[in-house]
Order: structure tokens, then C-alpha cells, then sequence
């Protein structure tokens, strides 16, 4: 069964295609695909993937398709929906070719725009409860399967100008941590020392919430993946490929769903703290 991504990028293959064959020659024909490659200096592989939904186009490919079929007014629909695609499924490998900075502007934005979030991670402590040397340490590590980030100094700064909407107490925050993620070791034993002694200051916040899912907790759904809620209207879940960004009112009703249920086995307050302290003694007995 496709998904909703994978139906939207077809849809808007589809309309591609439409848009080139209606698009008559001197001599009667519709325009071949071979031929629109020739006018685009593209490879012919490009036009028959984009047209079968096998590859996103880029903004820029949409407007030169409209112009080469003589259809520069479909510009704006053409965008317009791969906007609406993109919205929903946002590729690393498009989005860090301008560097991770702006992956983390755009998560500052909306951040920005959430009065209420509640997350859930497994492996990671969230990017608005890290350390500069943790955060540092993970966005090397992405460099592992993403090579073309250069600017990791920068987004960390980015990353660290987030965190002050944490100092805003008209808004709430509800963070869930697996045990998990406080033992994984994606830094030096000192880093993962100074970020867990960082977290046990939102263990006694009003307008955050810190919970810790212990690994011995009796869950009542599986732990599969990390993801954020942002005012009950936007989820944010990502794989290392991609982002997706949910809006739609059953994928948010899903995803709050599982949070509550992974909500009902955190520990809080001295309890949290006392599991905080066990991955605090990993680390501590190599340091």
C-alpha cells in the first residue's frame, strides 16, 4: 500500500506529464519525453522519474518544466503542490544541501509558533534539552551518512539559540526520554557526564516536564520511533533519510495516542532522578 507521500509525489508526476503532452508540436505530435529532456538538458531517466512519481522535483525543476512546455502560468500550481508534498516529506538530502543550519532555523520557526509540545526519544536527549558538546558530538556523527554537512560549529550555535524558548514560562513542554537514550554513547564519557547532570534541572521546572520510560517499564504500546507534538496540530517524526511533518488530523490523533500510552510507564521527580544517576555511573566508572 503506498503512502501518502508516495500518492502525492505520483499525483504531482502525473500533472507533469499532462502538462507536457498537452504541449503540440509543429507537426501535430505531443511533445515526447526524450524530446522535453533535449529543451531541459536533462537525461531522459530525469523527465520519466519525475513523471512517475519516482523522484521530487526541486522548485526549480517545476518552473523549467512549465517554461519548456509553454505553460509558465502552471508555475504557480506546480509549486504549489510540491510545497504541499514537501510539507509533509522533507528529504535530509534536499534539505542539507544548503547546510544543517537552515534545518535548524526551520525547526526554531516552528518552535516559535508552538505554545504546547510534548516529544517522545529514543535514542537522542532533544535538541532543546542538549548540551553545546552533546549536540555537537551528534551532528558529527550525522556527518557519518550525511557527508555534505560542513557547518556544524553553526548549527550547534543555532541549536543553542533554540533552547530559549525554555525560558518562556507561557509555554509548556512534556519531554518523554527512553532509558535508552541516556546510555547511548554519541560522545565522550565527560560530554554524556555533563549532559546528564543537565538534565536533572527540567526534573524540577513547572513549565517542563522531564519523564524518563525505564527499560524494565511494562509498556502498553511498543517504543518504535522518536517524535514531537506540537499544539495537537503538527507532528514532527524523522528516519535517517528524512523528515515528516504530519498535519493531518488522524496522523496527529495516532501519534498523541501512542504518547499517552508511553506517557503512563515515565517516572518522575526522585524516580526520573534515580534512573538518571544509574547511566550517570556508566559513564562515570570510564571517566
Amino acid at each position: 500500500m503506498s503512502t501518502d507521500f508516495q500518492q502525492a509525489r505520483a499525483a504531482l508526476g502525473a500533472r507533469m506529464r499532462e502538462l507536457r503532452e498537452s504541449c503540440a508540436q509543429p507537426n501535430g505530435r505531443k511533445l515526447s519525453g526524450r524530446a522535453l529532456a533535449a529543451r531541459l538538458g536533462w537525461p531522459q531517466s530525469k523527465v520519466s522519474k519525475l513523471e512517475n512519481g519516482r523522484q521530487l522535483p526541486t522548485m526549480a525543476d517545476v518552473r523549467a518544466w512549465a517554461e519548456a512546455v509553454g505553460r509558465p502560468e502552471a508555475v504557480a500550481e506546480l509549486t504549489g503542490r510540491l510545497r504541499t508534498v514537501e510539507t509533509q516529506y522533507r528529504s535530509y538530502r534536499r534539505q542539507l544541501a544548503g547546510g544543517a543550519v537552515p534545518v535548524q532555523e526551520a525547526h526554531a520557526a516552528q518552535g516559535a509558533r508552538t505554545r504546547v509540545r510534548r516529544s517522545f526519544d529514543l535514542t537522542l536527549v532533544p535538541g532543546l534539552l542538549q548540551t553545546a558538546g552533546y549536540a555537537w558530538a551528534v551532528l558529527e556523527r550525522f556527518r557519518t551518512i550525511h557527508p555534505s554537512i560542513r557547518d556544524v560549529g553553526a548549527a550547534v550555535d543555532k541549536r543553542m539559540e533554540r533552547q530559549s524558548v525554555l525560558r518562556e514560562r507561557d509555554r509548556s513542554f512534556h519531554f518523554l526520554l527512553w532509558e535508552g537514550a541516556l546510555v547511548s554513547r554519541l560522545a565522550s564519557d565527560a560530554v554524556m557526564l555533563d549532559q546528564l547532570e543537565c538534565l536533572v534541572q527540567w526534573l524540577v521546572q513547572p513549565h517542563v516536564r522531564l519523564g524518563i520510560v525505564p527499560f524494565d517499564a511494562a509498556l502498553e504500546v511498543p517504543a518504535m520511533v522518536g517524535f514531537s507534538i506540537h499544539d495537537d496540530t503538527l507532528v514532527i517524526t524523522e528516519s535517517y533519510h528524512a523528515e515528516m511533518w504530519l498535519d493531518d488530523p488522524a496522523d496527529v490523533a495516532i501519534h498523541r495516542r501512542a504518547w499517552d500510552a508511553l506517557e503512563a510507564s515515565a517516572l518522575y521527580g526522585a524516580d526520573a532522578h534515580r534512573v538518571i544517576v544509574r547511566a550517570a555511573l556508566r559513564f562515570r566508572e570510564n571517566h
